[in-house]
């Protein structure tokens, strides 16, 4: 089994999002020692800008265009990327909540990988996946508590959730589980070790469903 590892936290160590998918990949680990672990750290992959030659070759891939070299040379590096999607059998991801939505690397990394005919298709009227990942489970870390009914609820403040699920599901992850660790860090520290607690629990209980 592959599991493709996303980290998103600049953090290393320090990182409560790493912690916790490390932390699962190794109770996976002791379930499966078959495991093969590809980890893709957004903030060590030195990622290609999508600047000026990354737009045309994307144009140009899917107009099936001749591209010029500088285009080719990072249509290669962005390939290279993709196919450590292609090649997963299983995803992990940890992502803090940065001003209510995603790390810009991580988003980075979306933006390159995202390509048409590649992990998703379009026909000018809809949209299907094309990834075949069985399984993938997103750990969500956040400083505060989301709360309908509070002054800050997710129907308003959750722009990290809701659009990483969304495009998971849309490139072709069949069964998504989303543990949200809130609290991860704040005034009150014996809480957020609470938090961080019950988060790593929860991931525990889902060993078994994810291998299977």
């Amino acid at each position: 089994m592959r599991i493709l590892e996303i980290q998103s936290s600049p953090r290393g160590e320090s990182s409560d999002s790493i912690n916790l998918t490390q932390s699962f990949i190794e109770a996976c680990k002791s379930d499966n020692n078959s495991i093969v672990v590809d980890t893709l750290n957004v903030w060590h992959e030195s990622l290609p800008e999508f600047d000026y030659e990354a737009i045309g070759a994307k144009y140009k891939a899917v107009k099936h265009e001749t591209m010029t070299e500088a285009e080719s040379n990072i249509w290669e590096r962005i390939q290279s990327l993709i196919h450590r999607f292609q090649n997963a059998d299983r995803i992990v991801l940890g992502t803090p909540m940065w001003n209510f939505g995603l790390p810009y690397k991580l988003k980075h990394l979306i933006d390159l990988v995202a390509q048409r005919n590649y992990l998703f298709a379009y026909d000018g009227k809809q949209y299907g996946p094309l990834l075949n990942v069985e399984r993938a489970i997103v750990v969500y870390t956040r400083g505060s508590r989301f709360l309908e009914g509070t002054p800050i609820p997710p129907s308003r403040f959750d722009h990290q959730a809701t659009y990483l699920d969304f495009w998971l599901q849309l490139v072709g992850v069949q069964d998504l589980r989303s543990v949200v660790v809130d609290n991860a860090w704040n005034r009150d520290r014996q809480e957020s070790e609470v938090s961080l607690a019950k988060g790593k629990a929860t991931l525990e209980q889902l060993v078994e469903w994810f291998l299977c």
